[in-house]
């Protein structure tokens, strides 16, 4: 027996346009299946108010209940759907037969080049463009000319997976058209060659500027926030750990500061570290706060009594509720430069919307971006996205001041972590 596969995902919109839509997921386990499907939820735009996971290491269950963020977002529900079915395991005999399936191979890269008039925004409207043509950017190379001309490369893979055909590139190229206007001079969508590989090597960062994106502490210059209260909101995150109150189960309970992509985080941490959770209640916010009680094991089904393997999870939890972006500003020679940096899945996959947070805040500023790159950065612990802006000097931004790159940090972390 088993369920219609139109019913391994189930989306209800409530009466009222501002009640949460539940999404309702019921399929087989896989590991990382609650990270993977909340990260397509945050690649849509949306905000889960409260959520439940049960899973008996074969069969799981997850409802989630979502509202667009912000409000006025259009959400294909119906390509939501065919994106959260299309990572849930089969649901067909042959999938308990043989669990060890073979690593799909990965979406092939395709090179967006649009030749552009600058103008302040640009950037950011392509990248809102290339998001709701459900297009995601692996790398860019933004670059101004003197004329006032801008040329932006854009590595993107499909998530409809259908860029080999040409329609969908004429498609997406005549949208970028129409949309851009006058100001698009020309738009070329074609499968990326040996150039690509160049684009996805590691970025060189300086010492000093490595030690003080990457830092654990929050350095108040590094990231400065808009009062001393949201400062103490901001560092306060507990987790309290229980071993006795489940015989197979060990509890982690989870208050801290509601922000952007929080479950996503966990989860996301939760997976690399290996970790199973058997059950899971995301409660609403309260107060600006987040209650969460995770029900976890070991990924061999046994409850986590070595004090050290606790005592790193809890480290690494605590470290994403904390600070999962790093945002700084400085000087490039004689340019101004806004770095931001998220740390990247062990399945090599970054942040989804860092790119279109970061341009939509700089829009919202008046600051013209000069040039902008995506590279990879690796520490000693693990592997970064890192986001380099090369932003215009402006009189009505002068960017030596400290108030403009405080300000400038303030408003991008911000727009990032949702407040």
């Amino acid at each position: 027996m088993g369920i219609a596969w139109d019913d391994v995902v189930l989306i209800e919109h409530r009466g009222k346009s501002d009640e949460p839509t539940s999404i309702t997921v019921n399929c087989p386990d896989k590991a990382g299946l609650g990270c993977d499907l909340c990260r397509i939820v945050l690649e849509f735009g949306l905000y889960v108010t409260r959520g439940d996971f049960a899973t008996d290491g074969k069969w799981c269950y997850i409802v989630l209940w979502v509202v667009p963020r912000p409000s006025s977002l259009k959400v294909d529900w119906g390509s939501l759907k065919n994106r959260l079915m299309s990572t849930c395991p089969s649901c067909m005999i042959s999938f308990y037969l043989n669990q060890q399936s073979t690593a799909s191979a990965p979406p092939s890269v395709y090179l967006l080049k649009v030749f552009c008039l600058d103008r302040k925004g640009l950037l950011h409207d392509v990248t809102k463009i290339l998001c709701e043509l459900e297009l995601t950017i692996q790398r860019v190379k933004v670059m101004t000319t003197p004329d006032d001309k801008v040329l932006d490369l854009f590595f993107i893979t499909d998530c409809m997976d259908l860029l080999h055909t040409k329609q969908r590139r004429d498609e997406t190229c005549e949208h970028l058209s129409n949309v851009l206007g006058e100001y698009c001079i020309s738009c070329e969508l074609q499968l990326s060659g040996p150039e690509c590989e160049v684009q996805q090597g590691f970025t060189s960062l300086p010492q000093e500027v490595a030690e003080e994106l990457f830092s654990c502490e929050l350095s108040k210059e590094a990231v400065p926030m808009s009062s001393a209260s949201d400062t103490a909101k901001l560092k306060k995150a507990t987790i309290t750990v229980d071993n006795l109150l489940s015989p197979v189960h060990t509890l982690l309970q989870i208050q801290c500061v509601d922000q952007k992509g929080l479950i996503y985080d966990i989860l996301r941490t939760s997976k690399d570290c290996d970790t199973r959770i058997a059950f899971g209640r995301i409660q609403s916010t309260a107060k600006g706060y987040r209650t969460i009680d995770l029900f976890i094991q070991t990924t061999d089904g046994k409850k986590i009594i070595d004090d050290e393997n606790i005592k790193s999870l809890c480290s690494h939890l605590k470290e994403e509720m904390l600070h999962p972006l790093r945002v700084t500003v400085g000087s490039r020679g004689p340019d101004t430069e806004l770095l931001v940096a998220n740390p990247v899945e062990l399945s090599g996959k970054g942040r989804p919307r860092v790119f279109y947070d970061v341009t939509i805040a700089l829009k919202e500023l008046g600051i013209c971006i000069f040039s902008a790159e995506i590279a990879r950065h690796s520490t000693a612990e693990r592997q970064w996205e890192v986001y380099r802006f090369r932003l215009d000097e402006s009189p009505e931004y002068p960017l030596a001041s400290k108030k403009a790159r405080t300000d400038i940090v303030d408003k991008v972390k911000k727009t990032l972590m949702g407040w």
